[in-house]
């Protein structure tokens, strides 16, 4: 490896436990803060249903094959991962709070705004969900309106929106049991559109208005930034395995069959394609070939994708954010390499579309294949990784990342005896240096309040549900 594995520069895992497939990407900063991937893991999935685990063994068994195949790629032990969290069970409201400060000469602080957090996780939920994340949006601080970051501002009254999105707390017990069984620790539980954006969204995408769409195999998950807040997400139960299906009933054919028909011919226009065009099939168990024709095959994808985003603009006038969102949308995911898929958006929705990939954090030498959408929510469980790392408190980090620690006790114990070796104690000295803890970059306001509900595990009253 080019980096070494430093407490400032950790190694960090994203595992994805998507419905067609599982994949664990194994990645490191660079000197440039652009990830440098050292390995990648990916398994087909059979034990996860639309995003939720339907079956423990089959989950873990993939886990199991999929990490061991990234640490081959790596050569380095996986112990601790950063998990994705999606599936038709996930939603989202907004709701309000009121402050009142004890004296009005008194600055606002980082502990009034966490106590205004706290709050937000009493509100009334439905039985068996829980809350997975709090987002501060807009506040006002005595009638002063659109205030982002009020911290250090003196008032008597402050007010907030936020962003709560809860999800089931089966669906989150699964998910924790398939990671333990595999022998891993789980470092942190995000939920997928949000890393997802993390991969693929650019800053002023966040701040123009634009919506992220994630067509994965089980579900479609959407997630809309303005201001560079999140404004809204929601989930849809239909993506890339509904269209496979839809193709092995339209042309009778074997899912395999299906699949392959679908990634490497699949059309979202039919206008696009030709009548003429023709596409032979093996047939089963020695059969004939079957013979069918492009248009056919673009008239099933188009109706199953003409579907999903009836339903994602659906979510896009409901946010009501409609017609404030310069950047369009973003679609990234396996389901986004459909040829002419951007077309139809655009003819969909009226809004410019484009296609993710993540590569605006990777590193150059990376290869190409690293690059795909389908590892875009892999690669984003990775930066929210690195961004859950620096939060962490110190006995949270010994945790997870013990051997970071082995190594910086060793090097700090390392002392000169004697006056004469001066030189022998400035090199010491420079050693030592490369494990302090750096001094913690100034974070916004939403960085900062995620420290505290990143996932359902950090609450000692929930740890009690997941033992």
């Amino acid at each position: 490896m080019t980096n070494s594995h430093t407490k400032e520069n950790p190694i960090i895992v994203g595992l994805d436990i998507g419905t067609t497939k599982i994949a664990c990407i194994v990645a490191q900063r660079d000197q440039y803060g652009k990830l440098k991937i050292l390995g990648i893991g990916k398994t087909p999935s059979f034990g996860v249903t639309r995003g939720e685990v339907s079956n423990i063994k089959l989950t873990t068994d993939a886990i199991l094959s999929t990490v061991a195949e990234a640490e081959r790629q790596s050569g380095h032990k996986i112990k601790s991962v950063f998990v994705g969290i999606a599936g038709q069970h996930i939603s989202s409201k907004q709701s309000r709070d009121i402050y009142t400060l004890s004296n009005a000469d008194d600055e606002i602080t980082r502990e009034d705004i966490r106590q205004m957090v706290v709050n937000m996780h009493r509100v009334a939920l439905e039985p068996g969900e829980r809350i997975i994340t709090v987002l501060p949006q807009e506040f006002t601080v005595d009638n002063n309106h659109n205030i982002i970051d009020p911290v250090g501002m003196c008032g008597s009254r402050l007010e907030a929106n936020f962003h709560i999105i809860t999800g089931k707390v089966t669906a989150a017990q699964n998910i924790k049991k398939c990671v333990e069984k595999a022998g891993l620790k789980m470092a942190g539980l995000f939920l997928e559109p949000l890393a997802s954006s993390a991969a693929v969204l650019q800053p002023d995408e966040l701040e123009a208005g634009v919506v992220l769409v994630d067509i994965g195999g089980g579900t479609t998950d959407i997630a809309i930034f303005k201001n560079k807040i999140i404004r809204h997400t929601a989930v849809i139960p239909f993506a890339g395995n509904i269209i496979t299906e839809d193709i092995m009933e339209g042309c009778k054919l074997l899912k395999p069959q299906a699949e392959k028909l679908k990634t490497s011919f699949g059309s979202a226009l039919p206008s696009e394609t030709h009548e003429n065009e023709i596409i032979s099939i093996p047939g089963i168990a020695g059969r004939d070939p079957k013979e069918i024709s492009m248009r056919t095959l673009a008239h099933i994808v188009n109706a199953r994708m003409e579907e999903i985003f009836a339903q994602v603009y659906f979510e896009i006038k409901s946010s009501g954010y409609a017609n404030s969102l310069n950047a369009g949308i973003v679609v990234t995911g396996g389901g986004s390499q459909l040829k002419h898929l951007k077309q139809l958006i655009e003819y969909t929705t009226g809004l410019s579309a484009r296609i993710g990939y993540p590569t605006s954090y990777l590193a150059k030498d990376n290869k190409e294949e690293m690059k795909h959408p389908m590892f875009s929510t892999g690669l984003g469980l990775v930066l929210d990784g690195y961004k859950d790392y620096n939060d962490m408190k110190e006995e949270q980090k010994l945790e997870f990342y013990p051997e970071l620690f082995e190594v910086a006790k060793a090097v700090e114990v390392e002392e000169p005896v004697a006056a004469d070796f001066e030189e022998d104690f400035e090199t010491t000295k420079v050693q030592a240096n490369v494990y302090t803890e750096p001094k913690a970059k100034k974070q916004n306001l939403l960085q900062s309040m995620t420290e505290y509900f990143k996932n359902w595990f950090e609450d000692d009253s929930v740890n009690g549900d997941f033992n």
